[in-house]
Order: structure tokens, then sequence, then C-alpha cells
């Protein structure tokens, strides 16, 4: 405030002139920045509205910083068909593949490339964009206050807190009354930090249902589904998207993710027809524990099925009629081989053939080396293991050792094209490749194992 209007238009100017062309609209989120803290400004006895755009567009600079978001890592790859499989040769496929990427202070982020799948399995990935577009974030309005306090019990919140926060709400409660209740008890400068846990908890699963709506001028490349809710303010990690056919025939394409705050996990749900709208939710019942989510690509019996490892341990298997809610969850595999014995774990969605269901799994041996091996599962009852890969798949190469965690290979997710298994899969944990296996001779094996 001390700059008069030529200092503050010189200044303003030397920041656009170094970045304006790094980002689209860097003056639009100058002023948005600025926005924010018009209250603290007011504190300040400043009258905003008689400030300048320039001297606002120039304050808000002050509280802008970029952010390398792939400058550690990305990895743990997932593919899916495109919708748009129009002007293609034969034999090719239009794919869309995430990434977990992870940047300064290990916070991740989902990010997107295009590529092509030639009729040889050759993978073309398309040339990245420029900018990176913020979403437009709209939360849930509205809450089924039964539903809610099931998931803060799930949560394990303590008792205590819920019912003297959600006692006096009504059935169907809105999202301003709770927030302004929580932020109120918050602001308490004497409460005790086992009370401050529990307050946060409930706010930050209130936040966690939201819309994310992405420009249509913005390159998929661009799109970057960042932490947005206080349950993913420590990262977004292993998205593993499947493109789900219904019983309609419509097709959507859905992801389970871990979503990290610094001290709980919640697992969550995204959903997308375009891949510019997004809809967050997260997952509810006893079977949604732990990491390692992955939805069956169509229902079985009329169900939703998912593969979980509710235990850490082992691989479970579940149904239900509505795909947020997930419960009684019945063990599906346990470690077996030297390689797994530490943890086994999918990959990925399950692949249908007609042989049956495929599963990507991964297996944690020895000095927490991953590997990732393969299963098979009968097509009217997923329970049912047709046969199992003794030794892995996919071993880290010595020349794949070496990352930001050494000796992992690791999958969220392949598919099939021209009769070949395509396995994108993370190296150490740092950057990521893919490998392509014959279908044929991969559930041959697999038949044989049992």
């Amino acid at each position: 405030m001390i700059l008069d209007e030529k200092q503050v238009s010189e200044t303003l100017e030397q920041t656009l002139r170094e970045f304006a062309r790094r980002h689209r609209n860097i003056s639009a989120i100058f002023f948005r920045h600025c926005e924010r803290i018009k209250p603290l400004i007011e504190s300040m006895k400043i009258d905003y509205e008689a400030m300048s755009l320039n001297r606002k567009m120039l304050i808000g600079s002050y509280c802008t910083m970029e952010y390398a978001i792939e400058s550690a890592a990305i990895f743990n790859p997932s593919i899916v068909e495109d919708f748009d499989q129009c002007g293609l040769e034969a034999g090719e496929k239009r794919v869309i593949i995430s990434f977990r990427a992870t940047g300064e202070g290990h916070i991740s982020s989902i990010v997107f490339r295009r590529g092509i799948l030639d009729k040889d399995n050759n993978l073309q990935i398309m040339k990245i964009g420029h900018h990176i577009d913020k979403a437009e974030i709209e939360h849930k309005t509205l809450f089924n206050k039964e539903r809610f306090l099931t998931k803060l019990i799930e949560m394990h919140t303590q008792d205590k807190y819920i019912a003297q926060i959600m006692q006096d709400l009504p059935e169907e409660f809105e999202f301003a009354i709770l927030k302004n209740i929580l932020n109120t008890a918050l602001g308490d400068p004497s409460i005790r930090q086992e009370r401050r846990t529990a307050l946060e908890e409930i706010l930050w699963l209130a936040n966690s249902f939201y819309d994310l709506q992405f420009k249509h001028d913005s390159d998929i490349t661009e799109r970057v589904i960042f932490p947005i809710s206080d349950s993913e303010s420590r990262g977004i990690e292993d998205a593993r998207f499947v493109r789900f056919i219904d019983d309609d025939d419509s097709v959507r394409v859905m992801a389970t993710y871990t979503a990290y705050n610094g001290h709980a996990i919640l697992p969550k749900l995204i959903s997308t027809e375009d891949f510019y709208s997004f809809r967050v939710m997260p997952l509810h019942g006893e079977g949604a524990q732990n990491k390692n989510l992955a939805l069956f690509p169509r229902k079985i019996k009329g169900k939703y099925a998912m593969l979980a490892r509710i235990d850490g341990v082992n691989n479970y298997i579940m149904y239900s009629d509505r795909v947020t809610q997930w419960n009684t969850p019945v063990l599906l595999q346990e470690p077996r081989y030297t390689w797994e014995f530490t943890q086994i774990g999918n990959c990925g969605s399950p692949l249908w053939t007609e042989e049956g269901w495929l599963v990507i799994t991964h297996g944690v041996g020895t000095m927490r080396r991953y590997c990732i091996g393969a299963s098979l599962f009968d097509l009217d009852d997923p329970s049912k293991e047709i046969g199992r890969l003794k030794e892995p798949l996919l071993s880290p190469l010595e020349d794949e050792r070496e990352g930001y965690v050494p000796n992992v290979v690791y999958s969220c997710g392949a598919i099939i094209h021209n009769k070949s298994l395509i396995l994108p899969y993370a190296v150490s944990d740092y950057s990521s490749t893919y490998g392509v296996v014959d279908l044929a001779e991969l559930l041959a094996t697999l038949k044989k194992s049992k």
C-alpha cells in the first residue's frame, strides 16, 4: 500500500512479462487470490473497493506461486479406452492413461496423457499442453444425517464429539450450517487437541463430496485433479480407472483412489463421462477400508463387484447394490509364494476374457520388493480361482531398481488390445513405462497353474 500507482503498474508489468506466457489468464488468477484475502485487507482499515485493479492483481501475485506437479515422480499408471475412437486406422485404439504425479512436499495429484496404440501395440503419446487448467469446484450442499454418521463411525471418529456436533442437526442438513458450527468450535483457542482432531475429521468428510468442471478449451494433459478437500490435503494416491459398462449399455469411466490427509486415509470414488466433468465422493461400509480398491468393469448378476485389501495383506471380493456402499468382504487370495509373503493386492480392475476374469496382482516380498503377478477367476463367480502364476509376470530389472521408492514395479490398471495384455507400470515410483504380454500364452499358463 505504500507504492504509488506508477510503481504498482511497473511491478505488475514486470511480473506479467515473465509469467503471462507460462499460464492461461494469470491476471484472473492474481485477482482471485487477492479476493481470497479481502477480509484480511479490510481488517487493516483499507478500503478494498477503492483499490485499483492493478493493485489488487499485484497483491494477488504475492499470494501466488508455481507448483511443479510432476517434479518428483510420475508413476502408478492406469489405462482405459478413450470415449472417442474416430479417425483411427485398423488395429488402432485411442487410450487415456492416468498417473499419480508427485511434486514438492510429496503431494500427489492425478494427471492424464492421451495416446494411440497401433496394430503392433506400439504406444504413441500425444504432445502435452503448456498450461494447467484449474477446475471449478462445487461442493455437495445437502447431506443425509444417518449416512453421514455411519461414515464417521467407520472412520473411528470419537463418538462423544460426533454427538456434540450432530445432535441438533435435522435428518437432512445443509453443508453451510455444519461448516459454520464446526468453524465456530474450531475457533475456540482453548480447544483440546483430541477434540480438534475429531472436529477436523467431521469437516473433511463433509468437504469430500464435490464436482469438478474443467474448461472445454483445455487439453486433457492440462486437466490436473489436485487435492481439493481437507481429506486429500497430503495427496491423492493410486487412482484405478476402469471403463464401466452398465446393464443398459451406458458407459462411464470410474476410479477408486485413496485420499490422505497426513494421519488418516479415505477411500473415494471418482466418475466421469467425458473427462471434463468429474464427480467425487467417499466410499462407505466395512469393506471401504484401507487402500487397494478396484471396481469390476461391469455388474455380476445384477450387483457391482469390487476387489479390496481391507487388512493390508490379503485380497478380498465384495458385492453391492450401490457403487458407493461396500460391506461383507470375502477373502479371495492370501500370499502363497515367497515373492508375495508380505502382502498381495490388485494392480487395477479385473479384465474380462472369454476364459475368465484376468486380475493383475502385485506381491511384496523380501526387502519390500514389489513384483507383478496374474490370476484368473470364474466369470460367473469370481470368488472361484481358476489359476495363479507361481512366479512373477514382471519383476524390477536392474536398471529399474533405482528411484523414488527402490525395487518396485506397480500398475493401477491394464487393458487388452490386439489379443495382447497392455500393462503400463511404474518404475520404482519414479517414472512409468509399459509391457506387452501375449494374452493366449498368459491365459494358457494360468489355466495350467492350478
